[in-house]
């Protein structure tokens, strides 16, 4: 086993499925056992601990682990003082940033954060509320919520601030939006005293590397074709623009191998057509990372 070590915290709730399938696509496999907070990974320098995304920020920040993954949201509620080494824009449900969102419901009389002056509101993510009211010369009420956030307007308070993916919980509860506070994605992030520490930096850099792999071939696959060489011209215009193919020669010199990597959606779009004009032994197939 090596000597050094990387303490990572993972996501533990909404974002701990879709974080291990990222993982496995970047080629980490991660297993979690029941009841238990330390993951076992197939990297020997690596140490994985669940922690609530909530709380990562201010665990990287205060050194108990070297680096995590959490949202922007997290990083500016807890205030946190951490290097955000990259963007992983991925969730539970789409590859979509999440927002965090003021809510009413659909009969209040609140049409803008103005409006809320003197009011209660109940959310998770009170700081960052708080800091966005007082941006807007508001004050107000803003308690923390411990849970079914949707259904407390309006007999316990006057609106919510809420994450939302797609805003389907929020209409279901009969509420409708009236500002975004913020967007917020995923973040990896280290603390900056393990940033400095040229073993464990390079450590991060590797596995971002892979993760951002694995996210770039998200919905691209690999189409290999044979075309006859008289028509490769009107092959290369039926193909997405910008695309630049992989051309080889093949046995018989009148044809020739064509490698190219696309969204998947366009492959439906594309086949007929390359097919009409007389290109043969279309293959399509899945990558797991496109390293860029």
């Amino acid at each position: 086993m090596s000597s050094n070590i990387l303490k990572l915290g993972i996501p533990k709730g909404s974002l701990e499925d879709a974080t291990v399938t990222l993982f496995a696509k970047a080629g980490y496999n991660i297993k979690i056992k029941s009841r238990s907070y330390f993951p076992s990974i197939d990297d020997d320098e690596i140490e994985c601990m669940l922690i609530r995304a909530q709380e990562i920020a201010r665990y990287v920040e205060n050194g108990v682990i070297d680096a995590g993954l959490t949202g922007k949201d997290w990083i500016q509620e807890n205030r946190a003082d951490v290097v955000e080494i990259a963007d992983l824009v991925y969730s539970k449900t789409s590859s979509r940033p999440v927002r965090w969102v003021l809510a009413v419901p659909n009969e209040s009389p609140i049409q803008s954060i103005k409006d809320l002056q003197g009011k209660r509101i109940a959310t998770e993510a009170v700081n960052m509320t708080v800091d966005y009211l007082k941006k807007h010369g508001v004050t107000a009420d803003v308690e923390f919520s411990w849970g079914a956030t949707e259904v407390k307007p309006p007999k316990l308070v006057d609106a919510i601030v809420e994450i939302t993916e797609t805003g389907s919980s929020l209409k279901a509860n009969n509420l409708r939006i009236v500002e975004t506070l913020m967007e917020s994605n995923t973040k990896f992030i280290m603390n900056k005293e393990a940033s400095n520490d040229s073993w464990k930096k390079q450590k991060v850099d590797r596995l971002v590397l892979m993760l951002k792999s694995a996210m770039a071939a998200n919905g691209q696959v690999c189409l290999m074709m044979n075309v006859p060489k008289n028509k490769l011209q009107e092959v290369v215009k039926i193909l997405p623009e910008g695309k630049k193919p992989t051309i080889a020669e093949l046995t018989d010199p009148n044809w020739v191998d064509l490698t190219v990597v696309l969204e998947e959606r366009l492959v439906r779009e594309i086949a007929p057509d390359l097919k009409t004009i007389g290109v043969e032994d279309i293959v399509e197939y899945s990558i797991n990372k496109i390293i860029q």
